[in-house]
């Protein structure tokens, strides 16, 4: 027989008339059959999406068990399992998905572990604003001055040319 660990249990139910919008955030486990907008958090903890669960949210959690309606991301520190009749809209990422045959997924599927955190991104034009160049054992930080597409550098390996990034908006 297996042995019941306290975070199997369902600390939280949500019944299919249930209707939640905003955040939710919760340990252990919580079980929804009803309608979620909003975002659905938890450290160390497993969503269950029952099969009346119509939830139009971003999912961050250890464990996703879907059976219902998920529109949103789906972020599993430990696995995503998606079960008939579930349908999902959106992008999924954990080191662990399973996907059963009958289950309508529209969406990208990333299968790496990936720390969840609430740390803002970076974004493509932070990248761009500083250069890290590595030159004869000695590290060097360039600011590009002028624009992204212009850095200038001193080094002749580094001197061929390269077609300017076109930005968007800009005509050809």
């Amino acid at each position: 027989m297996r042995k019941s660990n306290k975070t199997d249990l369902i600390s939280t139910y949500l019944g299919s008339d249930g209707i939640i919008e905003g955040t939710i955030e919760f340990q252990n486990a919580i079980r929804l059959d009803g309608s979620v907008k909003g975002k659905i958090f938890s450290k160390a903890g497993t969503v269950i999406i029952g099969e009346t669960a119509v939830i139009n949210a971003r999912i961050n959690v250890d464990i996703a068990i879907i059976m219902g309606t998920v529109n949103g991301t789906i972020n599993a520190r430990k696995r995503i399992e998606v079960y008939p009749p579930a349908c999902v809209v959106g992008d999924i990422q954990a080191p662990t998905i399973l996907i059963e045959s009958g289950v309508m997924f529209n969406g990208n599927c990333s299968m790496k572990a990936q720390e969840i955190s609430s740390q803002k991104p970076v974004s493509a034009t932070d990248s761009v604003q500083k250069l890290t160049i590595q030159k004869e054992g000695q590290k060097k930080t360039d600011s590009i001055q002028k624009s992204p597409n212009s850095a200038t550098r001193s080094n002749k390996a580094d001197s061929i040319a390269k077609p300017p990034v076109q930005k968007e908006g800009q005509a050809k």
